[in-house]
């Protein structure tokens, strides 16, 4: 089931499914914006749908704007309705709270984002400012003829957050931990990489990988289509158990990192740490070849020992990031403890729209707050930078 609306010479069409939207045309468009990435690629949207992790049964109902003009896609953007919060690691739960204490609906509400993916990236798929500032319209009317509580657009550009500054949404930051290689003196291999650390940081990075090497463990790395599917089977596992240790419920089904095996095999590295001949661990980093960069995504073990998270979700995936020629590696969401393994602190920004002028400017006045006070936590943190002075890397 689609709608669709004609604007000028424009055909607009909202898509309940990603499999009624052409994978060329989609990939095509991903492949002009300034900052694609992997989560945004037409078969990544379209195994959330097919695996049955990103739909309505879950609280997910897919949305998916795209802007025609004589049978070409010029613009597109990937909405879902949501019945909650959960997997969006912007965290907008006090709000939901307030409308629920003033008997308000906060669910459903309107969301921009990738499923369960906290990765920066463009939102708004657009060659133009012009079609930019359209997307921003249809969205807000979508939510406005929905009569819908709220809008939000989680992890854009800097083109995304100047469209929604233009449309007058409000604007959020975050802060995340990335490497980025440094271009004016570039790191050449692990070694080289603690050798600019300070020496407390690179004393604590050796101890914590030699005492991962005295419990008997051992790596191996797999790419793309070399991964077995035996492999996938055991990564899945051990993802699962990293929520049950939590008390959760894994967002993904087995059946998505199917997909990912067979629609976007070259996206994906696999660590695997062994024991005794039998793997133990295993992490999962997505990846770009054209655009060098690389991204932490998922991890679990069978068997918890000291210093191997550090191990199978930074150290590993860095020094292959290094090997290979990888400009970029983001650690996910959170973790001010990435500072130490020489993460350093970037901001992230988010756009929100609500219907209830009392509530938008309770919100407001929070965010201006919060804001001063992301500023300066940056400011802090960029202070105690890991890095010897004169070696922060300079992207």
């Amino acid at each position: 089931m689609r709608q669709e609306i004609t604007a000028d010479d424009y055909v607009i069409r909202v898509h309940a499914d990603p499999e009624a939207i052409d994978a060329s045309a989609w990939d095509t468009l991903l492949a002009t914006q300034a900052a694609p990435t992997p989560f945004m690629r037409h078969a990544y949207l379209l195994a959330m749908q097919r695996s049955e992790s990103a739909v309505p049964d879950t609280g997910w109902a897919p949305q998916i704007i795209t802007v025609e003009a004589a049978g070409m896609l010029l613009a597109a953007t990937v909405l879902y309705l949501k019945s909650h919060s959960y997997g969006e690691y912007v965290f907008d739960w006090a709000w939901a709270d307030a409308y629920r204490r003033h008997g308000l609906k906060y669910y459903p509400k309107l969301l921009g984002a990738v499923p369960f993916t906290p990765v920066p990236g463009t939102r708004l798929l657009a060659g133009s400012d012009a079609l930019r500032d359209l997307l921003v319209q249809v969205i807000h009317q979508l939510a406005q003829s929905g009569k819908l509580s709220s809008a939000h657009v989680l992890f854009g550009d800097d083109s995304d957050r100047a469209a929604f500054e233009r449309a007058g949404w409000l604007l959020r930051e975050g802060v995340q931990f990335h490497w980025t290689q440094d271009e004016a003196r570039p790191i050449t291999d692990f070694a080289d990489l603690l050798s600019r650390l300070q020496r407390d940081k690179r004393k604590k990075i050796q101890q914590e990988r030699r005492r991962v090497g005295e419990q008997g463990v051992t790596f191996t790395v797999h790419e793309g289509a070399a991964i077995p599917t035996a492999l996938w089977d055991f990564f899945y596992r051990c993802y699962t158990l990293t929520y049950a240790a939590h008390h959760s419920t894994p967002y993904l089904t087995r059946e998505f990192f199917a997909q990912m095996q067979s629609t976007m095999a070259r996206h994906w590295v696999m660590f695997v740490a062994h024991r005794a001949g039998a793997p133990i661990a295993a992490s999962l980093v997505a990846i770009d070849p054209e655009r060098r960069a690389a991204w932490g995504r998922y991890w679990g073990c069978t068997e918890p020992l000291p210093c191997l998270h550090f191990e199978a979700c930074y150290y590993q995936p860095l020094a292959w990031c290094l090997a290979n020629g990888y400009q970029r590696f983001e650690g996910g969401a959170q973790g001010e403890h990435k500072m130490a393994r020489g993460l350093l602190p970037v901001r992230t920004g988010s756009a929100h729209w609500l219907r209830d002028e009392r509530f938008a400017a309770a919100v407001a006045d929070f965010l201006a707050s919060e804001g001063q006070g992301i500023e300066q936590y940056v400011d802090e943190l960029r202070e105690r930078s890991p890095f010897k002075a004169g070696e922060t890397p300079q992207p």
